[in-house]
């Protein structure tokens, strides 16, 4: 579903502050993976969804999602393929817009526009239960503002909403750091539910090395601009953050150095 061959991605080239992100970094995600990423600051965790976005360009390699090379679409063209969470609860939202009207513009994502009613009858009725299996007590505020709800109500419609279309691939940049701990667990709840309930592929980056042990069927580690650990199956259901730190070490040749995903 996913198939990233080689990307390479350097900031400020040719520069004193030359920073390479990405090197030489491949990635192939089969329909259904799940993968949590987890790695130090600086690792390329974010470089490497914003280069599947189509947020940065690749300076080497190649991008294919369900086997169509995208690799020189630019971002808007690429969103038919992509949804996205981010770690604000404020982004991926119109904060004066109400929630079902917020719920529209997702459902129209690709389709052609034309004058007549944004959001029918039809429409008002399938919102509405969409967001009654969120189990948040939402549905009963289809009118109001976007703005107006707390960042985790906030951050399980952009969930929503980021699936409403079934993506091909899901990326979710962190998307709980901004909650308190409840909150995030609820919305990782709802992400888990999401994600077996519509057979979605998944990315998803965070600094919590619990929350990467806990959820998704695929774990992998980067560090300095590559993937140096790809645990799966058997082998990701009994880890433990001491056991991750360890094969971090034996992979890179070096400590794991991250004080908010060892305290997360």
């Amino acid at each position: 579903m996913l198939e990233l061959r080689n990307i390479t991605k350097i900031f400020n080239a040719g520069t004193v502050n030359e920073k390479t992100a990405l090197s030489q970094l491949s990635l192939t995600l089969n329909p259904g993976d799940f993968v949590t990423i987890i790695g130090g600051n600086g690792a390329g965790k974010s470089t490497m969804l914003n280069v599947v976005a189509g947020v940065y360009s690749t300076d080497e390699g190649e991008i294919y999602i369900d086997g169509v090379n995208v690799t020189s679409l630019p971002e808007h063209k690429r969103a038919q393929y992509i949804g996205r969470v981010f770690q604000d609860p404020m982004m991926g939202t119109a904060a004066d817009m109400w929630v079902e009207e917020n719920l529209a513009i997702a459902d129209r994502r690709g389709k052609r526009r034309g004058f007549k009613w944004a959001i029918t009858k039809q429409d008002k009725e399938a919102y509405r239960e969409a967001i009654a299996e969120l189990d948040l007590g939402l549905e009963n505020r289809m009118t109001t503002k976007m703005g107006l709800l707390s960042g985790g109500q906030r951050q399980a419609i952009t969930l929503l909403m980021a699936t409403l279309k079934r993506p091909k691939i899901l990326l979710l940049d962190e998307h709980t750091a901004a909650l308190d701990p409840k909150t995030a667990a609820k919305v990782l709840e709802i992400t888990d539910r999401l994600i077996t309930e519509n057979n979605l592929t998944a990315l998803m980056v965070t600094h919590n090395m619990k929350d990467a042990i806990a959820h998704g069927n695929r774990l992998i580690m980067m560090n300095a601009g590559q993937i140096v650990l790809d645990v799966s199956g058997e082998e990701k259901k009994n880890l433990t953050i001491e056991i991750l730190l360890e094969k971090f070490s034996q992979a890179s040749g070096a400590e794991f150095a991250s004080d908010r995903a060892l305290l997360g």
